[in-house]
């Protein structure tokens, strides 16, 4: 399992190096939304720094929706996606590389809208320890639930309209611990994300598991 995912990981990721969809697409569309964001608050500079977080994890997670598209819509092309269902490879295998791939390239992103959000909003980074575990959970989750989803719309001609109307409800607990830890963090009170962090947990887990189970089924329906 592991050494396939490494494949497919490893596959994904040197397919958006080489095609450079990730920073001409989807780099570009997330600082817009901050951009966006600082122009309608503008003018009123404290309402922009009390409200990054929130619209930090927003771009994330329009974000992640791009990142996961782009994932299965390199397997629909040419036939990839029967040769995927035949290659043999262990479907819990694709799911942690698929997932991997995302989440991967999601944790750079996020770096990169930290420096955003610093610039753009003048927000003052604390806490780096949380913010980083913060991230990491909720890339997680925000990763395993896109690819649980993005399989099931997989062979369907409405795959990147019906994808968002999938997931965003789902993502909705994700969007909201991740904001509540990462005000947290910038206050300083680290204490008051724990709650935050344990339901970002069961999230990943929960939707790590139904991926490892559920891949498989979802890849022979799609």
């Amino acid at each position: 399992m592991w050494a396939d995912a490494g494949l497919v990981a490893g596959k994904d990721l040197r397919i958006e190096l080489r095609s450079r969809v990730g920073v001409n697409q989807v780099v570009p569309f997330s600082l817009v939304v901050l951009v966006l964001f600082a122009f309608a608050l503008n003018p009123d500079r404290g309402v922009l720094d009390r409200a990054a977080p929130g619209l930090f994890w927003v771009a994330v997670l329009l974000s992640s929706l791009l990142a996961t598209q782009r994932s299965f819509a390199v397997e629909a092309a040419d036939g990839n996606r029967d040769g995927l269902r035949m290659s043999g490879l262990d479907p819990a295998g694709l799911f942690l590389g698929k997932a991997a791939a995302v989440a991967a390239q999601l944790l750079l992103l996020e770096a990169l809208l930290l420096v955003g959000i610093t610039v753009l909003y003048g927000t003052t980074l604390r806490s780096f320890g949380l913010l980083a575990l913060t991230c990491l959970l909720a890339t997680v989750g925000l990763a395993g639930a896109g690819t649980v989803y993005g399989v099931m719309a997989f062979g369907l001609r409405v795959r990147e309209t019906l994808l968002p109307l999938l997931v965003l409800p789902v993502l909705a607990p994700v969007l909201l611990a991740a904001t509540r830890s990462f005000e947290a963090a910038l206050a300083g009170a680290a204490g008051e994300a724990t709650s935050w962090l344990g339901l970002l947990t069961a999230f990943a887990v929960l939707y790590v598991v139904v991926g490892l189970f559920g891949f498989g089924p979802l890849l022979e329906e799609s």
